[in-house]
C-alpha cells in the first residue's frame, strides 16, 4: 500500500466518520475486516486504548497510531491527513451555506437528521469497543462467551465514572493498574 492510497482510505474515513473521533471506529473495524490481514479488530482495539490514554483528539490519534504502525512518520502524517482533510472543507463549505441559509427549513432538517446519525455512530463505536473487550466470542460453555474479569473492571469503573466524575485520567490510570495486577 502506496501514500496515496493510504492517504484515500483514510479520507473516505473522515468524509463520512459525522459525530466525531469515535465515529471513526465503525469504519475502521469494517476496514479491518476487509484489509487482508494488514488490519485486524483486535489492533483497532489496541490502538483505540493507546488513543483513549493519550491527550488528543481520539480519531487523529487512532488513525496517527495506525499510519505510523504501517509507514512510519509519513505513514502517520497521511492518515492524519486524510482523515482531518473532510472535515476542514466541508466545515468551510457548511459555514458559508449556514450563513446564507441559517433559517432555511431544510437546512435546520439536515441537521436534525444528523444529530440521530452521529449518535447513532458514537453508539455503534461503543457497542464495538464493548464487545471487542468484554466478549470472548466462539465458546464451549455460555459462561465462557464472556470475559470476566474484564466485565467486572468495565462494570466498576463505569459505576465510578458515573458515580465520583473526577478526571479521565485517574480512570485510565486505575484500569491500567488494576489490568496489570489481575493480569487483563
Amino acid at each position: 500500500m502506496n501514500l496515496l492510497l493510504f492517504f484515500g482510505v483514510f479520507a473516505q474515513i473522515g468524509l463520512f466518520a459525522v459525530g466525531g473521533g469515535l465515529a471513526t471506529l465503525p469504519f475502521l473495524f469494517a476496514l479491518a475486516d476487509k484489509s487482508g490481514g494488514w488490519l485486524t479488530r483486535e489492533m483497532v482495539g489496541d490502538m483505540l486504548a493507546v488513543a483513549q490514554s493519550m491527550p488528543g483528539a481520539i480519531g487523529v490519534n487512532t488513525v496517527a497510531y495506525t499510519g505510523f504502525r504501517y509507514m512510519g512518520i509519513p505513514g502517520s502524517l497521511c492518515a492524519m491527513l486524510g482523515l482531518i482533510c473532510p472535515s476542514i472543507i466541508i466545515i468551510i463549505v457548511i459555514a458559508r451555506i449556514l450563513t446564507a441559509f441559517r433559517e432555511n427549513t431544510i437546512v435546520k432538517a439536515v441537521f436534525s437528521g444528523l444529530r440521530p446519525a452521529a449518535a447513532g455512530l458514537l453508539a455503534a463505536a461503543g457497542f464495538g469497543a464493548v464487545k471487542l473487550s468484554l466478549y470472548r466470542g466462539a465458546a464451549l460453555h455460555w459462561y465462557e462467551l464472556l470475559r470476566w474479569r474484564e466485565c467486572i473492571l468495565f462494570a466498576v469503573l463505569f459505576l465510578a465514572v458515573y458515580k465520583f466524575k473526577k478526571n479521565p485520567v485517574f480512570y485510565i490510570a486505575a484500569a491500567g493498574i488494576a489490568g496489570a495486577v489481575l493480569g487483563l
